[in-house]
Order: structure tokens, then sequence, then C-alpha cells
């Protein structure tokens, strides 16, 4: 996630840079653009690693409900 914000601050400061430089502005919003892409994709890539993890477990982990209910039912409470 570091990644992302960095990237995100690389797009800001061209987009800042655009304003205080109206001969370059074009050049520094497509290079805006550019790192907002950049950022966009990282973002994709972490998310699909996340749901890709949890897609990899094969049992779900046991809520403290259900082993409440395992534990009263053995009559160990």
């Amino acid at each position: 996630m570091e990644t992302i914000r960095r990237l995100r601050a690389m797009a800001s400061l061209c987009r800042q840079s655009a304003a205080c430089h109206p001969g370059r502005s074009w050049n520094l919003l497509a290079e805006a653009e550019y790192w907002e892409r950049l950022a966009d994709a990282a973002l994709l890539e972490h998310f699909q690693q996340c749901t890709s993890s949890l897609n990899d477990q094969t049992q779900p982990q046991p809520t403290a409900n259900a082993m409440t209910r395992a534990i009263v039912s053995r009559g160990v409470v």
C-alpha cells in the first residue's frame, strides 16, 4: 500500500507543477495520468493477491459461536 501512496503522490506533484508551469502543463498532466494508472494497476494487483489468498484457504476458521457450541455439546461447560 505504501507503493500506491507514493505513486499517487507523484501524480499529485505533477498536477501541482502543471498549475505553476502553464507552458508545460500538457506534458505534466500526461505524466500525472501515467502515475495514476500505475497506482491503479498496483492497487488492483494488491486486491487480487488478497482475494487469491482468501480463496486458497481450504477450510474456514471456526467462529467463536461455533467453538462455544462444540464445547457446550460435549458437556465441558
